[in-house]
């Protein structure tokens, strides 16, 4: 990508439409959730949230389904404690004991329930995040479990943190499924990790992609890292990082190169989500809901 075109795409958004933009998420009201069916695919790009973003709300599944709304979010990846929740509750009211049946066929008729709840609404679960997946302390049939909970929800991938010992133990099961497990970073991540073996052992082991924990913890652009591994990457996760391990900021204030890596899903018609991960300070007066929707909008302004 041109220099000359990075630094006007970063004057651009830093400058009036990006300030215009989330002015208008803050004048009109929030999207109806009973009215309105949300579309946040934007010239081919698929928006969406992790509902990790809601953490300082109420959180229970029939929540962050009326925050997703609000913010015209039409994907998510969805966090797993608020799925269990709502599939635990299901099978107490349908006369289930949610300790015996916890992991029985009956209790995978709560999370089908969820997913209908989102589809019905608009809302596709494209990911489910179970950190532990895969733990050494995990059994076997738990994890055969949580596969089947992500086929219940209609998701295509489950994400966890970085392991090269988890990656072995569930290469296997995730090619048994073909359900891709997207491997998260934080700031350990390098530009060589994915080089090694943690990729190697199953065809639906994956990359998801903090490209702000990246530029903070390397200094670098993530888009050479999405050009050499595309094809393995899940998803990404949106956020504006200062780098040297600096701080969270509202998008377009910190160094993250959040709009040419939009533009480029865009150019190259790559159509794995994008979500939005808040975690800058959300400012005085002003909630996660308010925010999430002013990053949305400042997502589909990168994508005109």
């Amino acid at each position: 990508m041109q220099k000359s075109h990075i630094t006007l795409s970063r004057r651009m958004f830093l400058g009036g439409t990006a300030a215009v933009a989330a002015s208008a998420v803050l004048r009109e009201p929030l999207r109806a959730a009973d009215k309105t069916r949300p579309n946040s695919k934007f010239n081919g790009v698929q928006i969406g949230v992790i509902t990790y973003s809601y953490r300082s709300l109420p959180s229970s599944a029939e929540d962050l389904l009326k925050y997703i709304l609000q913010c015209g979010i039409s994907s998510v990846e969805l966090m797993g404690g608020p799925a269990e929740q709502f599939a635990r509750a299901y099978l107490e009211k349908q006369g289930g004991q949610a300790a015996g049946d916890r992991r029985s066929a009956a209790s995978l008729e709560g999370f089908k329930a969820l997913r209908k709840m989102y589809n019905d609404a608009g809302v596709n679960i494209h990911i489910v995040k179970f950190g532990n997946i895969g733990d050494a302390n995990m059994s076997d049939e738990q994890i055969e479990y949580y596969f089947a909970v992500a086929k219940a929800l209609g998701a295509r991938g489950i994400t966890r943190e970085i392991s090269e010992a988890a990656a072995e133990r569930l290469g296997p099961l995730a090619d048994k499924h073909q359900i891709t497990i997207g491997f998260h970073n934080h700031t350990q991540l390098t530009p060589t990790t994915y080089d090694g073996k943690i990729l190697s052992y199953g065809k639906y082991l994956g990359i998801n992609l903090d490209i702000g924990h990246y530029v903070a913890g390397t200094n670098q652009s993530p888009l050479p890292l999405i050009e050499k591994h595309r094809d393995r990457i899940l998803s990404l996760h949106l956020k504006d990082r200062k780098r040297d391990n600096g701080a969270n900021l509202p998008f377009g204030q910190g160094e993250t190169p959040v709009v040419e890596v939009l533009q480029y899903l865009k150019k190259n018609q790559l159509t794995f989500p994008a979500d939005i991960e808040l975690e800058y300070k959300i400012p005085e007066g002003s909630d996660a809901v308010r925010e999430v929707a002013k990053c949305v909008q400042f997502c589909k302004q990168a994508l005109a």
